[in-house]
Formats: structure tokens, sequence, C-alpha cells
């Protein structure tokens, strides 16, 4: 029963919708915080060093604060920010889906708890619509169609 309101079209919206709308609150606020996610749907640019990479947990705590708070940008759908990792201090873009924001969390305190993070295919679902859209915008057939 539980996948299959996890795996609902409609809920998978209302929840990314939520999780983007409580950031945007905190944002608005100017409140720090952190986000757990999981790492299976997290992009990192430049990619993360495999010795680094292999010491992050499935599901990460990311603390959004001072610098990195600082680089916060926010969609329809992700969570992005600047962050430095590892001993090195390695930079790197953070790209979270926001459908992979498992906790949203201010100080000790869990503000919010997204399910769908931890579905084994949330990330599945996404590549494939992120793929499709892809394949649609590079058919030049499709490209009076688009608009950018």
């Amino acid at each position: 029963m539980l996948n299959t309101i996890i795996n609902n079209d409609e809920y998978r919206a209302l929840s990314k919708k939520q999780i983007k709308e409580v950031i945007q609150l905190l944002l608005n606020n100017n409140q720090e915080f952190a986000v757990t996610a999981n790492v299976k749907g997290i992009s990192f640019e430049p990619p993360l060093p495999t010795s680094i990479l292999d010491k992050l947990s499935t599901f990460s705590l990311f603390v959004l604060s001072n610098y990195t708070y600082s680089t916060i940008q926010l969609n329809n759908d992700y969570l992005t920010f600047e962050a430095g990792f590892g001993k090195e201090n390695f930079g790197a873009q953070v790209k979270i889906p926001l459908l992979a924001v498992f906790q949203i969390i201010i100080g000790e305190s869990i503000l919010y708890i997204n399910s769908i993070a931890t579905s084994d295919n949330f990330v599945q679902k996404e590549e494939l619509v992120k793929k499709s859209i892809d394949v649609f915008k590079n058919n030049p057939k499709n490209k009076k169609l688009i608009q950018e």
C-alpha cells in the first residue's frame, strides 16, 4: 500500500511542491537549515573524488549555513548550493532533486520528512522523465514547440 502511494504521480507532485515551499519559507525568513538527502539522486559538479564520494552514506546530511547558505538556488525541481567536502575542502556544486530530500532540519529538530526519498525507484522515475524531455528537445522537429 505504501509503495502504491509513494509511486503515485499526484502524491509525488504534492510532495515535491511541499518540499519546495518549506525550503522557500526558510529562505524567505533567512533561516539556515540542513537537509538529509538520498545521494543516489545527487549530482556534484565537478564530480567528487572517489575517496570522498565513497565516504558519503546513502542518506547524507548537508548543513546549509554561512557561505553554503548564501549560494542556495531553488527551482521547481532542484535545490542547488556550493559546498566543500573532505579534509581538502574540495569545492563542488551540489544539485539535489527535491524528491531526494529526505529530511529538512532546523537545529536538532526535524521540520519535514519525505518518504519518497527512501523509495528504491524515486531516482529512476525522475531520470526517465529527464531523459524523455532531453530526447524531445534534441529532435529538430520539436525545436519550434520549445520556448526557452
